[in-house]
């Protein structure tokens, strides 16, 4: 299996699911406890009742090896593989209620994070033969950020800043508040904060496109622009910034703004309306140890 945990900063893996299992399992899952004899060996398959991209598999092997390290998780494709509808993805085995106390955990993450990855692989299709490049946006679920970018990633788009800290975007009310889309980028370009850091400016129209690409910034975003304003925009522009639009982007959509010219497009849909990938995970008894 592919190590994606390395991926991610130190103990944020650990961190994210043992929250995860306290929130779901607290001091005892009692009807497995009461149920299943620790004696008692369940062996499973995990299912993918419906295609799509399949992404989350080494979060669901750390959910096991936190409820107990001796559960074993085969997988039988990798994270980012796309999969049919029918196709057994892992084997699971493990003594006593352990297996059925990380099911729902386990498939929790696995089930979002392959409906994150499968719709933003139907997006970044819609827009195949474009330059246009699909990213996400900070409407994720507070404390899974990183782990909904990362499907992004495995479905194939890009991301756009992780947070608040790692890039500048000047937005209408950033804008509002500094005086104008001059001042705004002036101040940022004197604040030691933002050293280093690459800057973008939402605009709204095309006047306030001239006044951004003025100040030699490093991307605009074209907030909520009708199609032929955003093929005005890039005309515009002529290479001068690197382009996103933004703003109600639907699949239906998309390809005629990818049509535009521009290179980017972010959808929040991705993470903030995700349907989970259909998943399961059926178990049944192995064998009892004497």
């Amino acid at each position: 299996m592919t190590n994606l945990a390395s991926s991610l900063p130190q103990g944020y893996l650990t961190r994210v699911v043992a929250a995860a299992l306290q929130e779901d399992v607290g001091a005892g899952d009692v009807t497995s406890v009461a149920t299943v004899s620790p004696a008692t060996l369940l062996s499973g398959q995990m299912l993918a009742k419906e295609a799509g991209v399949l992404a989350g598999l080494f979060v669901a092997c750390e959910v096991f090896a936190q409820v107990d390290p001796a559960i074993t998780l085969s997988a039988l494709v990798e994270d980012g593989d796309l999969v049919d509808a029918g196709t057994v993805i892992a084997r699971v085995q493990g003594h006593g209620p352990s297996l059925l106390t990380g099911e729902r955990v386990a498939l929790n993450f696995l089930q979002r994070m392959s409906g994150i990855a499968t719709a933003t692989r139907r997006y970044q299709d819609a827009v195949a033969g474009t330059n246009a490049v699909v990213l996400d946006t900070r409407k994720t679920v507070p404390g899974l950020r990183l782990l909904d970018k990362l499907a992004v990633r495995l479905g194939g788009g890009a991301n756009h800043r992780t947070g608040l800290y790692d890039m500048v975007l000047i937005k209408d009310n950033h804008i509002i508040a500094a005086g104008g889309i001059a001042a705004a980028v002036a101040q940022v370009r004197q604040h030691p904060a933002a050293r280093g850091l690459a800057i973008e400016v939402e605009v709204e129209n095309l006047e306030q496109l001239q006044e951004a690409l003025a100040q030699r910034v490093d991307r605009v975003m074209l907030d909520n622009m009708d199609i032929e304003t955003m093929r005005r925009a890039v005309a515009l522009t002529d290479g001068r910034a690197e382009i996103e639009a933004s703003g109600g982007i639907t699949l239906g959509t998309i390809r005629a703004v990818a049509e535009t010219g521009v290179d980017y497009i972010s959808v929040g849909a991705l993470t903030h309306s995700v349907v989970a990938l259909d998943i399961s995970l059926d178990l049944y008894i192995s064998e009892t140890d004497q």
